[in-house]
């Protein structure tokens, strides 16, 4: 980094020039520092304004401002990019199966009634699939389809060689049963991991689920491809819903963490959270977790997806600006936990086919 010294009456600031340990080093011994402007110089743009003797005011350049920007906040967990990786993976697996034995991985969607935010997710499933060459088939039924319309379709997809994987898109009509037709997709095509067999499985030690819910593996995988230590630590969730807040318990429980449930009947949760070195989030509360909350160094992984300002805007359960000072590592909201969703989903598809026809 660059320091230049404001304080001099030369025509010419003199400059002195410090690595980041050298940033470190003014840090504890030169004392607090003080951020202002100094000067019309445009590379000058922060100056720092020393607890010495005598007092000296050396200005940052924008490259150095930018580095301690970056060093004071937390690491970025990019679910785009991890996604993506996983995405490119099983282009290659479709391709080699297809290849091998001429079968290719099938997904079938199904959508009942008209709420935007599904059709949206549904949509984003079937754009997922072609770019990784699976076969998608898509049901739409309307809002007052009878439930044994949808039953129908399920046991057709469950008899179809075609098909891998099945996925009902929640939440379901208010006149349908939700664990009535959850409960009809056979468990060998159940890729979104909600069946009772596989989810009593992922709570047992010693059995195998045939799939886990996509969402809280996604969570998972991120932390594993990123290196975060599970084994051992402190782990919070934030919610207790079983699309994501209950698997994902199970789920840090079977990787040897110690996990706490926060809900919204817990007694200062704050104190609880505080205690995590990993905090998984999916309360649907648009910044409910503030930094307060949160242990120096901990790992945040925010599952929340909230839209606020009149939906012109998407944030997550975590109070983002206020988290990324105090913790070690955290997932934007969008673009970390979301793309994770659709990328285990298709994971799911693909483990299904290679399950179904014994390929390796």
């Amino acid at each position: 980094m660059n320091l230049a010294d404001c304080s001099s009456h030369s025509a010419t600031a003199r400059l002195l020039h410090f690595g980041s340990p050298g940033a470190i080093y003014l840090r504890r011994f030169v004392g607090s520092l003080h951020v202002g402007r100094c000067g019309s110089n445009p590379t000058h743009v922060k100056t720092l304004r020393l607890r010495s003797n005598p007092p000296k005011t050396l200005t940052v350049t924008a490259a150095m401002a930018s580095e301690a920007e970056v060093a004071a906040s937390a690491k970025i967990i990019d679910g785009k990019m991890v996604a993506k990786e996983i995405r490119d993976e099983i282009t290659t697996e479709v391709s080699r199966m297809k290849d091998a034995i001429g079968v290719v991985p099938g997904l079938a969607v199904m959508l009942i009634g008209e709420r935007k935010d599904s059709a949206t997710y549904v949509r984003n499933k079937k754009k997922a699939c072609e770019s990784v060459g699976i076969n998608s088939f898509e049901v739409r039924l309307p809002e007052d389809s009878a439930e044994t319309e949808v039953l129908k379709f399920i046991s057709d997809f469950n008899d179809d060689p075609a098909v891998h994987g099945i996925l009902v898109q929640l939440p379901l009509p208010k006149h349908m049963n939700e664990q009535n037709i959850l409960n009809a997709v056979s468990i060998e095509k159940d890729v979104d991991g909600f069946h009772p067999l596989n989810i009593g499985r992922l709570a047992m030690r010693g059995r195998e689920p045939s799939f886990v819910p996509c969402t809280p593996k996604g969570c998972i995988e991120l932390l594993h491809r990123y290196g975060f230590q599970i084994k051992g630590k402190k782990a919070v969730v934030i919610g207790r819903s079983n699309i994501v807040g209950m698997p994902a318990a199970l789920l840090l429980q079977r990787e040897d963490a110690t996990v706490t449930i926060v809900h919204s009947r817990t007694q200062n949760p704050e104190q609880i959270v505080k205690e995590a070195d990993i905090v998984i989030s999916a309360v649907g509360q648009p910044d409910m977790v503030r930094g307060t909350w949160l242990k120096p160094g901990a790992v945040v992984i925010d599952v929340g997806i909230n839209p606020v300002e009149r939906g012109y805007r998407l944030v997550g359960d975590v109070c983002y600006e206020e988290a990324r000072k105090v913790v070690s590592a955290i997932t934007p909201v969008p673009g970390g936990v979301g793309p994770m969703t659709i990328a285990m989903l298709l994971s799911n598809t693909l483990s299904s086919a290679k399950r179904i026809h014994n390929f390796q």
